[in-house]
């Protein structure tokens, strides 16, 4: 079984396309909580609420990151998708995480992104353009075939 952390963007289907397409295919998919109120919130909903906006996101994200380092140190690949609405500061971070673990890393993103993104796209080993792509990178590492 191939174990794949998705990481990085929220707000598109990429995710949904991506474990569509490998259905049938021995693969557990993890990643990040994608509800957004509930990502930002964990710290003080679970540890107590904080007047500072700051150490309330500073709670939320060591939470996070347990899920995150437990997700990212469990998987044979990590896929890191930056989409166009958000700057995704902790995509990025979890690319730079999964590099330094040496897990192999697939990076999705719109060829708009190659230049702000050349530093982590030259830590993966594919730059993927559509989810589809993806999904044909995980069938060939499984079984060595090729789409179409």
């Amino acid at each position: 079984m191939l174990n794949v952390y998705l990481s990085g963007e929220i707000h598109t289907d990429w995710r949904d396309r991506i474990i569509a397409g490998a259905k049938g295919l021995d693969i557990a998919f993890s990643g990040p909580v994608t509800d957004h109120a509930a990502s930002d919130d964990c710290g003080g909903v679970i540890l107590g609420t904080e007047d500072s906006k700051y150490w309330h996101d500073h709670k939320g994200a060591m939470v996070n990151a347990i899920r995150t380092r437990k997700g990212l140190s469990e998987s044979d690949i990590v896929v890191v998708r930056f989409g166009d609405k958000y700057k995704q500061w902790n995509a990025a971070f979890d690319a730079g995480y999964a590099a330094a673990l040496g897990k192999s890393l697939i990076v999705l993103q719109p060829p708009e992104h190659d230049h702000a993104l050349k530093e982590v796209n030259a830590a993966a080993l594919a730059v993927a353009r559509e989810p589809e792509q993806v999904v044909d990178i995980l069938r060939y590492v499984l079984d060595g075939t090729l789409p179409g």
